[in-house]
């Protein structure tokens, strides 16, 4: 073991035994040098200044040193070793430089360099902090003094790159032994270690002072997909993308910038997993707020389509106001299966609010309502009796629909589609696209319902006999069939009325003969004129039955129905 004077031998040229005093004494000369020239790094620590702490913040303690600027410890200095400080406590550091504001950069001298090999074992196996100052740069790393001539490799410097390293020259460090060979006089020391310990330090205090619920502000650091990192004063802290904005966003990146400066609300903290969550959206009240005094049910707005979904298209009215087009609400028409036929997201539209729920925060819109309702026109535009034009959209069992107009359908019965024959299905007759044309039959506009006839726009008989005949006027025709007190009289090809009878004027079956017959000519027969009516010559009235030629009175010409009923004459 070696003695404080085989120390002194064992230094390396150039180095100081001054005494804390006298070092510092000659460091008052340099420092004012220093201040005279503006410089911004000192030319060597100065040990054995005592300043007077005037200030204490959650990151460091500003220290009076007796010069023209206060110098700055950092706070974690005093907690990683257990210690507290306050306002007016005396305590001994040293320079190690200046920041970029011009602030001393302090050191504490709570850990002396140790004086012997003795303090260097024990340091060693304590494996306790000591306080060295960088001499110079050698292969791999630099030389530090302290006591006698250590080495400390780059890697464990702490400095980023060679540059950084170089700037350590000179400066008072704090490091740790972790190799000490007392024989071969080989000391290696550790700045990095205390530095990470340090850091920890500060980090684990943070973790324990950030409360939920409070306002930190903070410097964006990185962005990525998910969120931003947000340095929160030595500790990270992640804001998710979606508490960026009250608005719906792809990218943090869209809000923020690397060295932004935010405002933040913590909202989770995870000190065992050292997580923190801050939201920025938080901080701002949020639209729905006042939603329910802004939109009213059936006020016109204009939005953008954000997302588009088999059931509807949700619209953006304003950040973090969306309301929702439900796909029957997009189209008139009743076409429409999904929204995607309709629109698409980025799509600018006009909607109309059909109901706003603050409660739940929903607002349900209407696309088809911003266009006007087609069916406010349809009694001017398709009034009952007009004849319409349009192609054949859907087939069903009972009719066939047909589009009049955008959102105006109308119906055709199975039993208005033809006059001629029995139709069972509307596919027997008609096919999808074809165009047809028909009559307005009935328009209900609360229902929203028209029907239409095509049978009714085919020219008959029955029609044209209607049209030549009045009601009351005498005609003849053969009786066709007589049942159950009726008869059903043929006034001409296709032309059939029902005229009722009287049990006085039926024929008795059994002597009548047949109730049907078969003329081969009923036109002929009809031009013959009845023996018993006008200008015959008899004036007996003989009993109906089947095949008779007679006259009747027209009693009713209902031309809608297409129905005639006569009396015997």
């Amino acid at each position: 073991m070696s003695n404080p004077s085989a120390l002194d031998e064992n230094r390396p040229a150039g180095s100081s035994s001054e005494t804390p005093n006298e070092s510092a004494e000659t460091f008052g000369d340099i420092l004012s040098e220093y201040e005279q020239s503006h410089s911004h790094k000192p030319e060597g620590g100065a040990q054995g200044l005592e300043g007077t702490v005037i200030q204490v913040t959650s990151e460091a303690v500003m220290v009076d040193i007796g010069f023209k600027t206060e110098g700055i410890v950092p706070r974690a200095a005093f907690e990683s070793a257990g210690e507290t400080v306050k306002v007016g406590d005396k305590i001994a550091v040293s320079v190690k430089g200046r920041d970029p504001e011009g602030y001393y950069e302090l050191s504490r001298l709570r850990v002396e360099r140790p004086k012997d090999w003795t303090a260097l074992e024990k340091a060693f196996a304590d494996k306790a902090p000591i306080l060295g100052v960088v001499t110079g740069a050698v292969k791999g790393g630099v030389t530090v003094d302290v006591g006698v001539r250590a080495f400390m490799p780059a890697s464990r410097s702490g400095a980023k790159d060679a540059g950084e390293m170089e700037k350590l020259i000179g400066q008072e460090i704090r490091c740790r032994i972790i190799k000490l060979d007392v024989a071969d006089e080989d000391v290696v020391v550790d700045r990095r270690a205390i530095a990470e310990e340090e850091e920890r330090a500060l980090k684990q205090r943070r973790y324990a002072e950030i409360k939920e619920g409070e306002t930190v502000t903070g410097t964006v650091r990185s962005l990525t997909d998910f969120g931003a990192f947000v340095d929160i004063g030595g500790v990270d802290a992640l804001v998710h993308v979606a508490d960026v904005s009250w608005g719906r966003i792809n990218r943090a990146s869209d809000v923020l910038a690397v060295g932004q400066q935010v405002e933040a609300r913590v909202l989770r903290v995870d000190a065992a997993k050292h997580r923190i969550s801050l939201g920025l959206k938080q901080l701002l009240p949020h639209p729905w707020e006042h939603a329910g005094e802004k939109y009213k049910t059936g006020d016109r707005v204009g939005g953008t389509v954000t997302r588009v979904t088999e059931f509807g298209a949700f619209v953006e009215l304003e950040k973090a106001i969306e309301g929702l087009i439900h796909v029957s609400e997009l189209s008139w028409s009743k076409k429409i299966k999904k929204a995607s036929d309709v629109v698409k997201p980025g799509d600018a539209v006009e909607v109309v609010i059909l109901g706003v729920n603050q409660a739940e925060r929903r607002i349900a819109l209407g696309l088809k309502q911003a266009l006007g309702d087609p069916w406010a026109e349809v009694p001017q535009r398709f009034p009952v009796g007009s004849v319409v034009e349009a192609p054949v959209t859907s087939l069903t069992k009972f009719g066939a629909f047909v589009q009049l107009a955008e959102g105006v359908e109308g119906m055709i019965h199975v039993g208005d589609i033809s006059a001629e024959r029995r139709i069972n299905h509307p596919q027997d007759a008609l096919k999808l696209g074809q165009l047809v044309k028909a009559q307005v039959l009935e328009a209900d506009t609360e229902k929203r319902r028209l029907r239409l006839g095509m049978k009714q726009l085919v020219p008959t008989t029955i029609d044209e006999y209607i049209e030549a005949h009045q009601e009351g006027s005498v005609v003849t025709g053969r009786i066709a069939e007589v049942s159950s007190g009726r008869a059903r009289v043929e006034l001409g090809e296709g032309i059939q009325a029902a005229c009722p009878l009287g049990a006085e004027t039926v024929a008795d079956e059994t002597t009548a003969g047949p109730s049907r017959a078969d003329l081969s000519s009923l036109t002929s027969m009809l031009e013959a004129r009845w023996k018993g009516g006008p200008g015959g010559g008899g004036t007996r009235r003989e009993p109906v039955r089947a095949g008779q030629i007679r006259s009747f009175r027209v009693v009713k010409l209902d031309r809608a129905a297409k129905k005639i009923d006569v009396e015997l004459a």
